[in-house]
């Protein structure tokens, strides 16, 4: 089998390694081996080495079973829950404006006594001529 290799941006590698390193910290606070951790997250040994070392080719349920067995699975979803950035993009959005008036509209209009080859007479939006 041919294996994938996800290239990421090196911002979003470092927070992958940040949250394996917590991964491997949190077990090794509860005492737990890798063996038992695996065990019960029914994930093989390599995949949870591959899951505390940051590895991007691991799928997100594994990452999520992983967190159950150490009781964290709630930490995921705290996972974007306060999109900043966002929300200003959806209040920007939001705001209604009034519509400006037309002043630059002009209407044309022929006089009778030009011929039809002659200009044009522009008049603005509120009957001043130009």
């Amino acid at each position: 089998m041919k294996s994938r290799n996800n290239i990421l941006m090196p911002r979003a590698q470092k927070n992958l390694t940040i949250l394996g390193e917590n991964i491997r910290l949190a077990r090794l606070r509860r005492r737990y081996s890798m063996e038992q951790v695996s065990e019960r997250a029914d994930i093989s040994r390599p995949t949870l080495h591959s899951i505390e070392r940051g590895n991007s080719n691991v799928t997100i349920g594994a990452y999520v079973k992983v967190l159950a067995v150490l009781g964290l699975e709630k930490d995921i979803a705290e996972v974007a829950k306060d999109d900043i950035l966002g929300r200003k993009i959806q209040d920007a959005g939001l705001i209604i404006r009034e519509r400006a008036p037309k002043i630059n509209v002009r209407t044309r209009t022929r006089t009778e006594s030009q011929d039809p080859g002659s200009a044009i007479n522009e008049k603005r939006y509120d009957g001043s001529k130009k």
